[in-house]
């Protein structure tokens, strides 16, 4: 049995909790290796205090978990009733708490393990697995590096293409980007793409659309890509043509408060603290209430995952802890700047997965 189930063990026996249903798919990839997503269909990982973990997936998907779960796998058909079919399965003992993702389960699951043990409570394994999966391995890291040089490779492929083509618009940079990462072999973006020109970039959630690029605007890129697995997010902010001394001006303001974030994370301090550095150097500079947004996310299999970089959390920062460091300042219909990359935390300090200049650079 592998670590991270034994760690469920534990916690079901501490808890006094029957078994779990879990049936996230990213959660259920990184508890089992089996990357499968059922959409309508249902697939959970039961995991007991005192008997073998059973996968519980489509018949469709069957022989992909029993190439690397080395329990037993139960597969159903779309003819059968899965609730039906999971308690048929689980008669070796009284199922009456059962541990399920609080963040993820749906009423619909939750009243098809009713129909199928009857009257049952429900415990949230939610801070469990954040927990599990906020340390990454050696193995992860390495992994999300990957990840990280295909979002350099982006800002590369997608600022060379706005700087040749005159006229371009947001969503051809967009399809240029992704155009390209297909042909490298990234079957996925990490989130949709965003490429924003001029006061477009002043909306932290924009969508690119159909228009041209403005000259002697910024033009904003925040991007990602999923390989092997795990995630990579990052942004940068460049000047087409010489955009105005004043947008200039935030631009320095916001890679200052980035670096000097950058520069203050270590394990020891609290991830609050990390916002705070970037923020006091935007409010001192007169912006605060332009940086309307916690300064960063953790990252591992998902783009946005624990912990959250900013608010009121206490939490201490450890050594193998990733998460995203992005502060902004975005003033309406005027300018937008946001300055992003994921780092990982080291013994002493911090690395980041990308490296593409984050100076501001003119095309």
């Amino acid at each position: 049995m592998n670590k991270k189930i034994e760690k469920i063990v534990k916690t079901l026996n501490e808890s006094q909790v029957d078994m779990t249903f879990i049936t996230n798919p990213t959660t259920l990839n990184y508890l089992t290796s089996v990357e499968i997503d059922p959409h309508e269909r249902i697939a959970g990982l039961m995991v007991f205090p005192n008997h073998e973990p059973i996968f519980f997936v489509p018949a469709l998907e069957v022989e992909v978990a029993k190439a690397h779960f080395e329990y037993q796998v139960i597969g159903y058909i779309d003819s059968e009733n899965p609730w039906k079919k999971i308690a048929k399965n689980v008669t070796f003992s009284p199922v009456k708490k059962i541990a399920v993702e609080f963040s993820d389960i749906s009423l619909q699951k939750v009243d098809g393990l009713k129909s199928g043990f009857g009257k049952v409570d429900f415990f949230d394994l939610t801070p469990l697995i954040s927990r599990l999966r906020l340390i990454k391995s050696s193995d992860e890291i390495e992994k999300m590096k990957i990840a990280g040089d295909y979002a350099d490779k982006c800002f590369e492929i997608g600022f060379k293409y706005a700087a040749e083509n005159p006229g371009v618009t947001e969503t051809d940079i967009v399809a240029k980007i992704e155009y390209e990462m297909k042909r490298m072999g990234v079957t996925q973006m990490s989130f949709e793409t965003l490429v924003l020109s001029g006061a477009r970039a002043a909306n932290p959630h924009g969508a690119p659309e159909n228009i041209a690029i403005e000259q002697n605007k910024f033009l904003l890129f925040d991007l990602g890509v999923m390989k092997n697995g795990y995630a990579s997010d990052a942004t940068r902010t460049v000047s087409i043509g010489k955009a105005p001394e004043f947008d200039q001006e935030i631009h320095k303001i916001v890679l200052e408060a980035q670096l000097a974030a950058m520069d203050y994370i270590k394990p020891g301090v609290t991830v609050n603290s990390i916002d705070k550095v970037a923020r006091n150097i935007i409010e001192k500079a007169g912006y605060g209430e332009y940086f309307n947004h916690r300064l960063g996310h953790g990252i591992g299999m998902d783009v946005h995952e624990y912990p959250s970089i900013g608010g009121s959390d206490e939490l201490i920062v450890e050594s193998g802890m990733c998460f995203s460091n992005e502060p902004g300042i975005y003033i309406p219909n005027k300018v937008g700047v946001r300055i992003e990359d994921c780092i990982y935390v080291t013994e002493n300090g911090a690395e980041s997965f990308t490296h593409f200049d984050k100076n501001l650079l003119f095309f």
